[in-house]
């Protein structure tokens, strides 16, 4: 098991950047960071969760929507043991509250189900 806490979010303008933190406490012993693969959802008013991009945990990018390619970047810092996802460019749909899962075993990457550890996330509001 994991324990994940998200920080960095606000309210900002759009066209301004924000990064938010992802640290992660592992509560199993033996087990290290790098076991754990990271990804990053959102959760927009009114509509469903969405995937935004996810790390592995030798910090191989596994994959980013297309809504954020190009503004959005994954990494983390296993020393540090936390993932960051870097906000460039943001636009008011931007606008959500933002969570990091952690799982060892991913079969589909974009699905909260193959997730098992969340936090409790951080709200990101963008106006225009």
């Amino acid at each position: 098991q994991v324990q994940l806490v998200e920080s960095g979010g606000g309210a900002v303008q759009a066209g301004d950047s924000l990064r938010l933190a992802c640290t992660y406490t592992i509560r199993t012993f033996g087990v290290s960071g790098i076991s754990y693969a990271v990804a990053w959802f959102r959760y927009p008013p009114g509509k469903k969760t969405e995937f935004v991009t996810a790390i592995s945990g030798k910090g191989n990018n596994l994959g980013t929507a297309d809504s954020v390619k190009g503004r959005f970047t994954v990494s983390r810092d296993n020393a540090k043991n936390t993932v960051y996802l870097q906000m460039r460019d943001l636009k008011p749909e931007d606008t959500a509250i933002y969570y990091c899962a952690a799982s060892q075993i991913i079969v589909n990457v974009a699905s909260t189900d193959d997730y098992d550890n969340w936090g409790q996330g951080t709200q990101v509001t963008v106006s225009s």
